[in-house]
Order: structure tokens, then sequence, then C-alpha cells
């Protein structure tokens, strides 16, 4: 055995296999990733597969021979027919059962994550804000100065993006890319606007519109949004697990 999650062990042949067939993949990647590093990646995804495979036979889920076989057949023509998904079983050190067992696992994993897709939000706090970004603390200095004398904040927005005066559209948190732009968004109230925030970007100054205590989450905000539960998901289902490591 390579390791046992709550009881269940993760045969040390397939961890080989899955190891080779990640080192092979970095390679044609023409990446460099450290032997330590590599095997750490395997070993979580092993893991991992294992977790939601757990999960999904107690919600219920069983593949069936005819689920697994229709998926066989779909990859073969995918491929341009079976000759050719067997010289790629063959140059990916699979067998035919198993390949078999590899995509009976891989369809348990697909069901468990729109299993938790279906329980994640759909609603959030979401604030809606506009940023005026600078790149220098001389011209935030003096954004804020006309601010103070009562320069409309959507006035100065315009003159240093005409396209879309700063709009940051609606978003929950942990959806922008700058986590102290969103932090002094959700600190502020509709009208009110923030000091100069410096990120790797430039220098901020946010304001906010409107705020909505349960909007609909929608589009890249609603992905973020299931991402983020499954990614929370796993956390506990790890944390909760008995996981044994047999390999280095």
């Amino acid at each position: 055995m390579a390791a046992r999650v709550n009881g269940e062990g993760i045969l040390l042949s397939d961890y080989e296999q899955e190891l080779r067939r990640y080192q092979a993949g970095v390679a044609d990647l023409q990446l460099e990733v450290p032997a330590e590093e590599a095997r750490q990646q395997v070993l979580d995804y092993l893991i991992e597969l294992t977790l939601f495979n757990q999960a999904a036979q107690e919600n219920g889920y069983t593949v069936s021979d005819e689920e697994l076989v229709q998926k066989i057949i779909e990859l073969a023509e995918a491929r341009g027919g079976q000759a050719s998904l067997d010289a790629y079983l063959g140059e990916n050190f699979y067998t035919q059962d198993s390949f078999r067992e590899s995509i009976a696992r891989e369809l348990a994993l697909i069901w468990m994550r729109n299993f938790l897709i279906g329980q994640a939000p759909t609603t959030a706090e979401q604030i809606h804000a506009r940023q005026i970004l600078v790149s220098n603390q001389n011209q935030a200095i003096a954004v804020q100065r006309r601010l103070e004398v009562g320069t409309p904040f959507s006035d100065l927005a315009y003159e240093y993006d005409p396209l879309t005066g700063g709009d940051l559209g609606w978003f929950p948190r942990g959806y922008l890319f700058q986590p102290a732009v969103e932090e002094a968004a959700f600190a502020l109230q509709p009208g009110q606007y923030s000091g100069t925030i410096e990120t790797s970007y430039g220098f901020h100054i946010v304001a906010v519109i409107e705020r909505d205590p349960q909007r609909e989450l929608k589009g890249d905000a609603l992905i973020a949004a299931q991402r983020a539960y499954i990614e929370a998901w796993l956390s506990d289902r790890r944390a909760q697990s008995a996981i044994e490591i047999y390999v280095n």
C-alpha cells in the first residue's frame, strides 16, 4: 500500500503508475518539478480522488457497467478508434483493467463534484463598486484632494478610465484579484470611498455604489463560489478522515 484513506487502501502499484504518468506529462511540457514535489502532488491527487469516491458512494452513486462501457466507447471514438485508444493505454502505463478502474473513479469524482455544486450557495453578499487606479502616489494624493473638495467620484473615475469609469461591477467576497481592494470595499457603505490602497497594480481608491446582502451569483462569480465550496468541503473531509501514508 502507498496509503490508506478511512481504511481503504491505495495500492503502491497504482501510485507508482500515476507517478510515471505525471512525470511523463511534466517532461512533455518541458517543465522541471522536483521529485519530492511530484510525489506529493500525485499522492494528494490519489487521496483526494479516494475521498470523492467514498463520498459519492455514501450519497448513493455507483458506476454502472453501461455507463462505464459507454464512456470508454466515447473515448475510443474521440481518439479515432479502439486501436488508437489501446496505443494510448500502452504509452501511458495502463492495462485494460487499470484503465477501466481509472475511468470508474473519474466518473464518481465528476458525479460528486456535480453533487456538491448542487449544494453550493447561489446568492451572497455583494458590492457594486468603482475604482480610480493610478500609477504613483503623487497622483493618488491629487485624486484624494479633489475628492475632499467635492469633485464627484464618478467624474474622476471617468477621467482616469474613460471606457468604464473604473466600474468593478458586482462582486462577492473572495472574488477580486486584489484582496486589499476588496477588503476596503466591504468596509464601506454606498456613497463612501476609501483611502489610497497600494497593490502590485498601482494605487487604488475605491468607492461603493450599492451593496446587497443576498444577491444572485452569476457568471465567473458563481463559478468561483462553487469552486470555493468544493475546496472547503474537501479540506473539511480530509481533516475528518483517517489518512495513513506509507511512502516517502
